[in-house]
C-alpha cells in the first residue's frame, strides 16, 4: 500500500484533494497532515474521516523535529504539499508568518523527505502546489507560462516563490524527485470566507457591504477547486519528474464584473429584487502592491495530460453559491468572532 502524505488537507484546496484520493484510490493509504490553524477545518472532510485508507495527523510543518519523526514512523512514499498561508492581505499584516510556514515549513518537509528516502528515490515524489502569483503581474495582454520569470510583488507571493525555488534546488542538488504546479485563483465549496467569493456570498446574505479594492478592474483567472483537484491527480500520476504545470481555468474576469455576476445570481437564488445585491458594492482604498492582472496559460497540462476545466465560470459560480446557501451551519461555524474582527479591520 503506497503511503501518500497530503499536507494542508483540512484546508480549502487540500480537502478536495484528500477526498478525491481517498475515494478514488483505495489501494493508497492517505495521511492528511494539518495544523488546524484558522483556515484548517475538519468539517471540510467529515464525509471521509472513517474510511479505512485515511489517517489524520495534527502537526505543524514548522516543527522540523516532529516532521522528521513522522517520516521516520510512517515512511511516506510520496508527498503532495498544499499546506500554506495563502491570503495576500494577511501577508501584508504579518509577513513573517508566511516566511515561517511557506518557506521554512516547505524546507522542513524537503529535508524530512530527503533523509527518509535517502539516496533511493525509486517511486518517490515531492509534489509542490504553488500559485500563479509568483509570476508577478501582467499588462492587458499576455499569459503566464511555465517559463515566465518570477517577479513576486506581495509577501505572500514572495514566500511561495521562495518555496518553489527551494523545491527545484533540492531537485538539482540532491536529485530529489519533484513536481510543481502553479494554479490560478481557486473558488468553490469549503473556502474560508476571507476570500472574495465566499466573503461576498456571506455579506450578501447578511446585507453587509461588498468591499471592492480600487476601481475593481483587477483581472484574475478563476479555477473551480474540484477541477484543480483533478488536475493535481493527473499531474501526480502522469506528469513528468522535474516538470512544472500551470493550472488555470481559461477564464479571466475583472473583479467588478465577477462581483456583478455574483450579485445577479444571488438575487435570483434569494428571490430578491434584481439589482438589490449590487447596491451593497462599496469601493475602498486599494491594498499595497496589488497586481493588476493574472492569467494562466494552461496549454501544457491540456496537451500533455489531457486536462481541461469541466465547468464554465458561470456554472461553477452557481454550484458554489448553492453549496454555501445549503451549508449555512458550516459557514457560521467558521465565521468566528476573531475572524469578524479581522475582516472588519481589513475591509471596512
Amino acid at each position: 500500500m503506497k503511503k501518500i502524505l497530503i499536507t494542508g488537507g483540512a484546508g480549502f484546496i487540500g480537502s478536495h484533494v484528500v477526498r478525491l484520493f481517498v475515494k478514488k484510490y483505495p489501494q493508497y493509504q492517505i495521511f492528511n497532515l494539518d495544523a488546524l490553524t484558522y483556515a484548517g477545518n475538519l468539517e471540510n472532510i467529515v464525509d471521509i474521516e472513517k474510511e479505512s485508507n485515511y489517517t489524520f495527523i495534527k502537526a505543524d510543518i514548522n516543527d522540523a523535529e516532529e516532521i522528521n519523526q513522522l517520516f521516520t514512523t510512517y515512511k511516506f512514499d510520496k508527498v503532495i504539499h498544499l499546506a500554506a498561508e495563502s491570503h495576500v492581505d494577511r501577508s501584508i499584516t504579518d509577513p513573517l508568518a508566511f516566511v515561517r510556514t511557506n518557506v521554512i515549513g516547505t524546507v522542513n518537509l524537503l529535508n524530512a523527505a530527503k533523509d527518509c528516502w535517502k539516496d533511493d528515490f525509486t517511486d518517490k515524489l515531492f509534489y509542490h502546489v504553488s500559485t500563479d502569483e509568483v509570476y508577478g503581474t501582467l499588462g492587458e495582454t499576455g499569459l503566464f507560462t511555465e517559463t515566465t520569470s518570477y517577479d513576486p510583488n506581495s509577501p505572500y507571493s514572495a514566500s511561495k516563490a521562495s518555496s518553489d525555488h527551494f523545491v527545484r534546488a533540492y531537485g538539482e542538488t540532491y536529485q530529489l524527485p519533484y513536481m510543481i504546479s502553479n494554479c490560478s485563483n481557486n473558488y468553490g465549496p469549503n473556502q474560508f470566507p476571507e476570500k472574495l467569493i465566499p466573503l461576498f456570498i456571506h455579506n450578501i446574505v447578511q446585507g453587509k457591504s461588498l468591499p471592492v479594492y480600487g476601481d475593481g478592474k483587477y483581472t484574475r483567472d478563476w479555477l473551480y477547486v474540484v477541477d484543480h483537484a483533478v488536475a493535481i491527480d493527473l499531474a501526480f500520476h502522469q506528469g513528468k519528474i522535474g516538470e512544472t504545470y500551470n493550472i488555470g481555468g481559461f477564464n479571466e474576469w475583472q473583479n467588478i464584473d465577477l462581483i456583478k455576476l455574483l450579485c445577479e445570481q444571488m438575487d435570483k437564488k434569494l428571490n430578491r429584487e434584481p439589482g438589490s445585491s449590487a447596491k451593497l458594492i462599496t469601493y475602498i482604498k486599494d491594498r499595497p502592491g496589488h497586481d493588476k492582472r493574472y492569467a494562466i496559460d494552461a496549454t501544457k497540462i491540456n496537451k500533455k495530460l489531457g486536462w481541461k476545466p469541466s465547468v464554465t465560470f458561470e456554472q461553477g459560480l452557481s454550484k458554489t453559491i448553492d453549496w454555501y446557501l445549503e451549508n449555512e451551519t458550516w459557514l457560521n461555524n467558521v465565521t468566528t468572532g476573531a475572524y469578524q474582527k479581522y475582516y472588519d479591520k481589513q475591509y471596512l
